[in-house]
């Protein structure tokens, strides 16, 4: 399967012939508008840097609500939290979306703004690939992004949701979470199977400039 990173905490997945959309975001995000045609999309939450569905091509089912999904062939299960640490008080709910494509266990985890209650984690279950925000102030903050990671256990870890050169609102950087891991690599695309994944748990940066 491949995995794109097209900005902020959006990326394009696709395998077992269905291609999953994550979160599109508008042009006030200050990424280039996501130029593909997904059949899926997950929306975690309702804010315009994540629900954007209307900026892409064709006409994908959108899932924006937790329980289990069928779609296109996927399985794809919804857990509710919260986007802060007030029980949603401050930002409202947030969805975090799991999924199996191509024999590996893929879980968004969204604006997700604190650490995971037990039966969460269990219901979620197996992550080979996890995509986590990392870069505060409306999330988890790297602190809290590698707790979770803890928490979560997964093989591939996705960082996303923190400062570049494009993002229009300021975010924690990326190397306050990655200066923790031993095993950091940047790639384009992240391409692979679950007989591929590495042996020890590594964090891969993805470049957004498609």
């Amino acid at each position: 399967m491949i995995v794109r990173w097209l900005g902020h905490a959006c990326f394009y997945c696709e395998g077992e012939g269905v291609r999953l959309l994550t979160d599109p975001f508008d042009p006030r995000v200050g990424y280039p508008i996501p130029d593909v045609e997904p059949d899926v999309v997950t929306v975690s939450h309702d804010h315009y840097d994540h629900n954007a569905v209307s900026v892409l091509k064709g006409h994908p089912g959108v899932l924006k609500s937790p329980g289990v999904h069928r779609v296109c062939g996927l399985e794809v299960e919804g857990f509710s939290v919260f986007h802060d640490e007030a029980g949603g008080a401050l930002r409202g709910k947030n969805i975090i979306f799991a999924w199996k494509m191509d024999g590996l266990r893929l879980c968004h985890l969204g604006d997700l703004g604190h650490l995971l209650e037990e039966a969460t984690v269990k219901g979620i279950g197996r992550v080979d690939v996890l995509m986590v925000p990392v870069g505060g102030v409306y999330t988890i903050d790297a602190a809290g992004a590698l707790k979770v990671v803890e928490q979560l256990k997964p093989r591939l870890i996705l960082p996303m949701h923190y400062r570049t050169p494009h993002l229009t609102f300021d975010l924690g950087p990326l190397d306050d979470f990655t200066r923790h891991f031993e095993r950091v690599r940047r790639e384009k695309v992240w391409q692979g199977t679950a007989e591929s994944l590495p042996p020890e748990q590594e964090v891969v940066v993805l470049d957004y400039i498609q």
